[in-house]
């Protein structure tokens, strides 16, 4: 089956009203499976080819963990986070990579991921009263591509082109990839990430069992699994770092105090990971992989800040559903609320420009 016609099995998602009337529909695929391989719950195709885009980050980084990369550089669990991490471009942000760049000896200019506008909006506006370009340390990979640099350069290989596939980091990437989700790497579907970095399209039900095993290594060696702890406590302790204060997988994070990782990745991708314990005593791990069909495009507000509509909300009606989350369909409880996770609840009002409502954002699945 191709990947054309899976997507037309995606269901709905997601939808908007206009008064009475539904005026926008989003459609998707997801699929909930345990470290055990169950696919413990589906929407769509489960079985959909998708490129992980930066949900693919903690699975780049674990093959340096893994060879000592923390620890021959001394990078802190701080640095470890934004290199898995779609920062925002910000001051820390920049500071903190800029750090890590100094402990392996290697300039900004060895970057290859290119230079975009920094997500940040403190950052946004400095650039713009300046009159100053962007430059690749602000890009959201640059952590990523530190990380990559300091494993080449740890094992005395080329920085020219660490980029490649067929570099030596790059294939150590694909194998532990292809290890944790459980699929042959001739398989794996490769294509060029915005960064430029080789990035990976396999079914969702792989990514979601890869995940899970991330998040519950029982079965993995012992060195993998110490990789993968060191990851999962960076990503957590330092959530921060691996979007912004604010944004979804930073505030999600913090309210799963230890419990939830998650890391999003472009065109309407979304990949979260429950430990061990989550969803009840002795639970397994569960890796949760989706899809949105059209992208979950980007909006602007007048304060510069940017946002997404569908994986957020999808992200929180799934757990809700899955009991990791216990959220009402109509509020938020005030705890909730107050963890910064109020605004991304799933039902809620859409305001005009006027702060009028007009209608309504509501989930439209049932795993």
């Amino acid at each position: 089956m191709t990947q054309g016609k899976r997507t037309m099995n995606a269901q709905p998602l997601f939808e908007t009203t206009r008064g009475d009337i539904v005026e926008s529909v989003h459609y998707g695929s997801i699929a909930v499976v345990d470290s055990n391989g169950k696919l413990i719950a589906s929407i769509g195709d489960p079985h959909t080819v998708a490129f992980l885009r930066s949900s693919a980050k903690p699975f780049q980084a674990l093959p340096f963990v893994e060879r000592g990369g923390m620890e021959h550089f001394n990078f802190t669990l701080r640095e470890l986070s934004i290199a898995c991490a779609s920062h925002e471009g910000s001051d820390l942000h920049v500071e903190t990579v800029r750090e890590m760049q100094k402990k392996v000896g290697i300039e900004e200019s060895r970057l290859q991921c290119g230079a975009h506008l920094p997500g940040d909006v403190n950052a946004l506006k400095d650039l713009i009263l300046k009159g100053q370009p962007p430059t690749p340390i602000r890009n959201n990979c640059s952590g990523k591509h530190t990380a990559m640099l300091a494993h080449a350069k740890m094992r005395g290989l080329p920085l020219e082109n660490y980029l490649d596939i067929g570099h030596p980091i790059q294939q150590d990437i694909l194998a532990s990839f292809s290890d944790l989700c459980l699929i042959p790497s001739e398989e794996i579907h490769l294509g060029i990430d915005g960064c430029s970095a080789p990035n990976f399209a396999i079914p969702l039900y792989n990514a979601a069992l890869g995940m899970a095993r991330f998040c519950d290594p029982r079965e993995l060696s012992e060195t993998r699994a110490v990789a993968c702890r060191r990851i999962i406590a960076a990503m957590t302790t330092h959530p921060e770092m691996v979007s912004g204060e604010g944004e979804f997988d930073c505030e999600l994070m913090k309210a799963g105090e230890g419990k939830i990782l998650c890391k999003r990745g472009a065109e309407g991708y979304q990949i979260v990971g429950l430990m061990p314990g989550a969803l009840g005593k002795d639970s397994p791990g569960v890796g949760i992989a989706f899809k949105v069909s059209d992208g979950d495009a980007s909006r602007m507000n007048v304060d510069f800040d940017l946002s997404v509509r569908v994986r957020p909300a999808v992200t929180l009606e799934i757990l809700r559903q899955l009991g990791a989350l216990f959220l009402k369909q109509e509020q938020v409880s005030p705890e909730f609320d107050r963890r910064e996770l109020g605004r991304f609840e799933p039902v809620k009002p859409i305001l005009n420009h006027r702060g009028i409502v007009t209608g309504k954002t509501r989930p439209v699945f049932s795993l």
